[in-house]
């Protein structure tokens, strides 16, 4: 029955209710509707051409049982043709006649011959065939499938189509197909889109999905590390779906895409120039390619002649084995080194015989095919026009081409696959006994006359093994378990392309197992054996972190240097890692070392200098103390309190000697010593010099007084000698106890009560919060300064402002008493040993602020050495003087502050005249008069 046939049945029922018709009459109402659509005009009476769909195949349905159809692309694209709608076409509707299409085409004649011949499988059954070439169009699949269809409503049934080739194919026959619950199994569309049993319910396919396939090829390129590629896809849902899928992963991953083109389905010379100059421009150098054979080779054919080399490509199945892509002349330079996923390859015995023995008299693509091969015809008019006629003697076995390659069988085994799938669907089916089917009721179907639905049960539950492969093929919603072998594109001595075996994709297996590939056998573009790198910036090594650049894809980075203190120990590290407190970077910014314990130790050299200085002052001090015990009876020794200067000599060997606790690792008991030592030993220096510098002041004012009554008995004289009958009265000269008003045991008193305030303050400092050690993180980045921690700064202000103000009122006494006149002026003496005791600590300040870590530890200990040493030669090296090397000044009358000899004696003299001159004129005497002066 044909299309028209079958209309004219069932248009004149349109407007009944669909539900009234069975499966197949319903299936055919909607085929007639588009049928009749396609070749109606729309205006009644105008005139109308009918169109012939001129499909080219094989058929054989006569005396078979059930048919099988099937589909696939022989050409390559329709035949432009003229838009003169007075006559029809005469030519071919297709061109470029492809060979590993056709090897495909006769792959499942020769499984349906097989399946024939067995008695294993469908022995009661013969299976016939209807194959049209759908011209790798969706425009002329549409109307292969029309035709197909028509068979489903005759006798014997349509049961199944194999096909539709591509993935755009199948998409379009699967959408028409799924609404009647009519199988179709596919042996090359793999896109994933086709996984949706929503809208694809009865599609199945031999080939694995491009799911699988995207992230296999992701993987890939995460393997060797490349973070900047371009992707190249054809214009349709295989391209399509398939890079966008491959993008998803890599993107998520941090791979940036430089560029992506598509490739369009009809002849664009303009398009393929800007992909090639694309390709050129970028500093990508691989680049993925997820297209069919087909498609591709235009732009191969502009890649050559543009000699784009230096690239890698990465290619997808339908174009990684392809004969007409690989055997381009001088194809090795652009394409050498491709990588690509191929699906399961197989051997299939028998296959290449009946290659070899296909005659161009049994169809019409057969004879094309022969001509093509053999340069010849079997048309008359064109034998007619002078060229050579077709014998259909000549020897297939001479010629070697894609058609009878059987070394590459991979779309050709999804085929052969296809095939027996449904094959053992329709043994089920057939094999099935009543009241223990899957129907209603135990029932089975008819294999004479079942619905297409009842085979699709045995299909969606088929497993079974490939005759001579032995694979066991079982369908997961419809697909078959993602595996491909991965090839690589090497020469071989002829310098032609071979695809060589370098490792394998799993979907099944493991996740650190799923992608196996051996390195060192791959041979990359130009023979190269190091792997390519294809990075918009070279990698961030340790030490440096990512800065994105703006604007820029994510892969398109600086590589910054770490700051101090932080580190980066892996490559392409996003950002920093700050050090620990007790850790610092190296030099390279890759890891975090120690930093530097940094104390100022006793046995470097600047710790030895110091102890040697402090011990020497400390020596010095006690030879000082000895020199006066051997004098302690001198007047020298004895005339400013000695128990005062002993008190003073051993301060100085406190401070001498803490300056050596100072050194050394900080420990609890030196912070509390060193600190304490220092504040109590400058406490007992400073009121030892307050109580010597006090009895020094009074003994200045009592000087004062001594010149103030010179000057009296001065003016009494003279009045005298003016006026001798007038009695004067002469003022009283100051003694020895008038000059020294205070008693030692009240300078002693002054220092014991002066130092003890000190060491009380010290006591509640070390009971409440005493100093101890720490480790200074934050003075220096690369360094831990060990050092001790005063506590609390206000008790160690408060400690050191209380030796401030006994230093303050030592240096104002000693000031007042620095005009004492004697041999001997320990005023001046202290009031020297003050100023450089000032001037070393208030030196002290700015360089103590400046320096860090040890250093500061050793300008303190200089400071107290400075001022200690300043203190002992000041005070001590005068007497010293007089003891050794003068002992003649070593006399009390030499001690005793007087007025100057002249003064004194004009005043006695005078005093006495005076007196003398009184008591003659008046016979009495007058008591002496005190100067307040």
């Amino acid at each position: 029955m044909h299309i028209k046939a079958a209309c004219l049945l069932h248009v004149p029922t349109l407007k009944m209710e669909l539900t009234g018709f069975t499966s197949k009459g319903r299936f055919l109402v909607v085929l007639c509707i588009l049928s009749y659509l396609y070749k109606s005009t729309a205006a009644e009476g105008s005139c109308k051409l009918k169109a012939k769909f001129n499909l080219r195949g094989y058929k054989e349905v006569e005396k078979k049982t059930v048919v099988i159809g099937g589909m696939f692309p022989v050409h390559q694209r329709l035949v432009d043709t003229d838009s003169n709608t007075t006559i029809a076409p005469e030519s071919s509707d297709c061109e470029g006649f492809n060979f590993r299409t056709f090897r495909w085409a006769q792959t499942m004649l020769f499984a349906l011959n097989e399946i024939n011949n067995r008695n294993d499988i469908l022995p009661y059954t013969e299976l016939g065939y209807v194959i049209y070439d759908s011209c790798f169009t969706i425009s002329k699949a549409a109307r292969t499938k029309l035709c197909l269809t028509t068979v489903a409503g005759m006798d014997p049934p349509l049961s199944a189509l194999v096909g539709a080739g591509s993935s755009d194919l199948s998409i379009a026959t699967a959408r028409i197909l799924g609404l009647y619950y009519f199988p179709q199994m596919s042996y090359a569309s793999s896109c994933s889109v086709l996984e949706s049993r929503f809208q694809y319910p009865t599609f199945l396919r031999t080939i694995p999905s491009d799911e699988h396939q995207s992230v296999a090829m992701a993987k890939l390129v995460l393997h060797f590390g490349w973070t900047w590629v371009g992707t190249i896809a054809a214009e349709d849902d295989y391209g399509k779906y398939g890079i966008k899928r491959f993008k998803e992963v890599v993107e998520e991953a941090g791979v940036c895409i430089s560029f992506s083109e598509t490739l369009p389905k009809i002849r664009n010379p303009e398009a393929i120039e800007r992909i090639v100059q694309t390709v050129l421009d970028s500093t990508a150098k691989i680049i993925v390619v997820f297209s069919s054979d087909v498609d591709l080779s235009p732009l191969v054919g502009e890649l050559l002649r543009n000699n784009v080399t230096n690239r890698t490509w990465i290619a997808s199945e339908a174009w990684v084995t392809s004969a007409a892509i690989s055997r381009h002349p001088n194809i090795l330079p652009v394409l050498g080194g491709t990588i690509g996923f191929a699906v399961k390859r197989a051997e299939i015995p028998g296959l290449q015989e009946h290659l070899l023995s296909v005659s161009p008299y049994n169809d019409t693509l057969t004879e094309e095919f022969w001509g093509i091969v053999f340069n010849c015809t079997m048309n008359y008019k064109q034998i007619m026009r002078g060229m050579r006629r077709c014998t259909g003697e000549e020897m297939l076995q001479k010629l070697s081409n894609t058609f009878t390659d059987v070394s590459q069988l991979r779309i050709t085994y999804n085929v052969y696959k296809a095939v027996y799938a449904v094959a053992y669907a329709l043994h089920n089916l057939e094999d099935c006994k009543d009241g223990s089917g899957p129907f209603e009721n135990g029932t089975c179907a008819d294999i004479t006359k079942f619905e297409p639905w009842q085979l699709m049960y045995y299909l969606k539950n088929l497993r079974f093994t490939v005759p001579h492969t032995g694979e066991e093929i079982y369908f997961n919603n419809g697909d078959v378990d993602g595996f491909y072998e991965i090839l690589n594109w090497q020469s071989d001595s002829e310098g032609e392309i071979t695809y060589n075996h370098i490792g394998y994709y799993n979907s099944t297996a493991p996740p650190e197992e799923k992608l196996i590939i051996n390195n060192g056998s791959i041979i990359w573009n130009n023979d190269v054996l190091e792997i390519p790198r294809s990075v918009c910036s070279e990698r961030c090594q340790p030490g440096t972190r990512m800065g994105i650049r703006q604007g820029e894809p994510v892969c398109c980075f600086d590589c910054i240097p770490c700051a101090d203190g932080e580190i980066s120990n892996t490559t392409d590290a996003r950002g920093c890692i700050q050090c620990d407190e007790d850790y610092w970077s190296n030099a390279n910014h890759d890891e975090c070392v120690p930093k530097t314990i940094e104390f100022l130790d006793f046995a470097e050299p600047l710790g030895i200098t110091l102890i040697a200085i402090s011990a020497f002052g400390a020596l010095a001090t006690i030879v000082v103390a000895i020199i006066l015990l051997m004098h302690l009876n001198t007047p020298l020794v004895n005339a400013n309190d000695p128990l005062l200067s002993f008190s003073l000599l051993l301060g100085l060997v406190i401070t001498f000697l803490c300056s050596i606790v100072f050194l050394g690792e900080p420990q609890m008991w030196s912070c509390m010593t060193s600190q304490v030592a220092l504040a109590v030993g400058f406490a007992l220096i400073l009121s030892s010099l307050m109580g010597k510098s006090a009895l020094l002041m009074l003994r200045a004012r009592a000087v004062k007084a001594v010149k103030s009554a010179v000057k009296a008995a001065k003016a009494a004289a003279a009045a005298s000698e003016q006026s001798p009958d007038t009695a004067v009265i002469a003022p009283a000269i100051p003694q020895k106890n008038d000059i020294d008003p205070i008693h030692p045991r009240h300078q002693r008193a002054i220092m014991i009560v002066c130092t003890l305030i000190q060491a009380v303050g010290c006591t509640v400092w070390l009971i409440l919060m005493p100093p101890h050690p720490v480790k200074n993180t934050a003075a220096q980045n690369i360094k831990i300064i060990l050092e001790c921690d005063p506590g609390n700064i206000i008790f160690i202000c408060s400690i050191f402002a209380y030796d401030i103000l006994l230093a303050v009122l030592t240096f104002a006494f000693a000031f007042v008493a620095r005009k004492l006149e004697d041999h001997f002026n320990e005023g001046k003496s202290v009031t020297f040993g003050m100023l450089v005791f000032f001037i070393v600590w208030i030196s002290f300040v700015p360089a103590y602020l400046s320096t860090r870590g040890k250093f500061m530890v050793a300008v303190q200990i200089f400071a107290i050495l400075a001022s200690s040493f300043g203190l002992l030669a000041c005070v001590f090296i005068p007497k010293c003087y007089v003891l050794l090397i003068k002992p003649e000044r070593n006399k009390e009358e030499m001690l005793i502050p007087r007025a100057k000899s002249r003064d004194t004696a004009a005043a006695s003299s005078a005093s006495l005249a005076t007196t003398s001159s009184s008591a003659n004129a008046n016979g009495t005497t007058v008591s002496t008069v005190s100067l307040d002066d």
